[in-house]
């Protein structure tokens, strides 16, 4: 291996061509680390990629690509001890701005909020603008996991921001989709069979993403926020159903009681208020609105937030504040009798802050934190809450044993979908990645725990027999990983096909081997 390791030196350069110890925090998640693997290699270019793939190729080796490591489902752990993890984090160029054609072209390291940065200064920005993470998370990851947050309401998730890729095959050699596959430049997806989906959601099993293109389209300054509070879930989600047909808003979110709380506690602990107060000032319509949030921060949105069983935070753009008006007043009607509106300091803040530092990998005390989720027609949506009531009743009592406790967050997906995901927290050790990740002066006032290797099993139990509850319900799943299970629900033409493009792309079967079953 020393001699492998010396063979991927002399593309990258030593720097970028890691193993031993050094390998531990690349190959760990959000969640937790399995085999460490042989080596780290970091290429710096497309052509570095594709001579490293090569090299993997002509030796016989598995390897599994890492984004920007904001993964949570086993997505880049690698599987045996002659595993390498490729990281794509140094492919960080931003390729083209063309605003006249409308598009841009990234290297998949490119982190969201980088790209989000540099295309304000043109006015511009993409459809689907990020996830929370941003920070940390790259356009080829979210584009191979399949992510919504930012401009989701609006525009969808980031699969429809697509236009085209460049993917190294387990070869090395570069297959272009879109109007890039006839030698053109890649303005256009749509031209043909839909190449350029077939590589989404993949998890990077298929090939790796080397470049992305995506549209642009021009940015809308105007914007305002609102908050509504419901009793139940069966009257938030209600509301959710109304306003996601309509499809008149940019981003939202939804929070049950838990983790809205939760949010209090760290924001607090993290000196988060003034800073918070300062981004809303500075992004808001005008001096006198962001002040007037600005002091909405204080008891009163504490006090409705410690009363509301779930809440529900909307932001809407406008060519101009008439519009951005109208819209509230639209979203107002909808909710009408169902909820009541309330303070909108959580999204005056995710407005101002899209992409905030990475304080939510761990619990408001410092917990251990794992999320899943599902995403179920609207039909089931009440029913799939229910059953989970009930699945937290009848493990209660083991819960508390162990320290475990959940919280849920909400979101609609499209007009037809409706996504719930679940957050366990327990007490445990903090890991290499969160002593890589997670600012330190935030680290440093949250509480530690000691290795509860118990309690992390018991969460590992608990989440396989809550992916089976969400499966039980016909929920479909982003991030797979290996966290969900994909080649085993297909039916067989579909299961057919998806192994032909893999024998296609990865005929030795080298490339992130256990990815969605293969």
């Amino acid at each position: 291996m020393s001699n492998l390791a010396e063979a991927f030196a002399a593309i990258v350069g030593a720097p970028n061509a890691l193993s031993g110890e050094d390998v531990t925090a690349w190959a760990t998640d959000v969640y937790r680390a399995k085999e460490l693997p042989a080596a780290v290699v970091r290429p710096a270019s497309v052509e570095e990629l594709q001579k490293v793939v090569a090299l993997a190729a002509e030796k016989g080796l598995s390897f599994t690509v890492r984004g920007g490591g904001a993964s949570y489902t086993d997505a880049y752990n690698t599987v045996s001890a002659d595993h390498v993890l490729i990281d794509t984090g140094n492919l960080n160029r931003i390729v083209e701005i063309d605003v006249k054609d409308g598009y841009v072209t990234v290297e998949a390291g490119v982190t969201w909020a980088a790209l989000s940065e540099e295309l304000a200064k043109h006015g511009m920005r993409t459809p689907f603008r990020g996830p929370f993470s941003g920070l940390k998370a790259t356009i080829g990851g979210s584009m191979s996991q399949n992510s919504i947050s930012h401009g989701s309401g609006a525009y969808g998730i980031s699969a429809e921001s697509a236009l085209a890729f460049d993917i190294v095959r387990a070869d090395g050699t570069l297959l272009r989709t879109g109007s890039g596959a006839f030698g053109e430049a890649p303005f256009a997806r749509h031209c043909g069979p839909d190449v350029t989906g077939l590589f989404t959601g993949d998890g990077g099993m298929l090939g790796v993403k080397a470049r992305i293109t995506l549209p642009l389209i021009a940015m809308r300054e105007a914007h305002r926020v609102i908050s509504f509070s419901f009793p139940d879930f069966a009257t938030m989600h209600e509301s959710m159903r109304r306003i996601a047909i309509e499809r008149i808003e940019e981003s939202h979110f939804s929070l049950d009681a838990a983790l809205s709380q939760g949010q209090i506690a760290r924001q607090d602990r993290a000196g988060g208020a003034l800073k918070m107060a300062l981004s809303v000032l500075r992004s808001s319509p005008s001096l006198v609105s962001g002040a007037k949030q600005v002091m909405a921060a204080g008891l009163l949105a504490r006090g409705q937030i410690a009363r509301s069983a779930f809440m529900t935070h909307y932001i809407v753009e406008g060519f101009d504040d008439g519009e951005c008006k109208a819209k509230l007043h639209r979203l107002r009607e909808l909710v009408s009798g169902l909820g009541s509106e309330m303070a909108a300091t959580v999204p005056a803040v995710v407005r101002s802050m899209p992409f905030a530092p990475f304080y939510n990998v761990l619990g408001p005390q410092g917990e251990r934190w794992v999320p899943l989720h599902g995403i179920l027609p609207h039909g089931k949506a009440a029913e799939f809450h229910d059953a989970l009531e009930a699945f937290y009743a009848e493990r209660k009592a083991e819960m508390d044993k162990h320290g475990v406790w959940a919280g849920g967050m909400f979101s609609t997906v499209g007009s037809s979908g409706f996504l719930y995901e679940i957050a366990l927290y327990w007490p445990d050790e903090q890991t290499a990645y969160h002593k890589a990740n997670v600012p330190a002066d935030y680290l440093a006032t949250v509480p530690t725990y000691p290795a509860n290797p118990e309690a992390r099993a018991y969460v590992d139990k608990l989440k396989g027999e809550l992916v089976a509850l969400y499966d039980s319900f016909g929920a479909i799943h982003f991030q797979l990983g290996r966290a969900y299970p994909y080649r085993d629900r297909l039916n067989e033409p579909a299961r057919e096909l998806v192994d032909a493009v893999k024998s296609a792309m990865d005929p030795q079967r080298k490339l992130a081997p256990g990815l969605l079953g293969y």
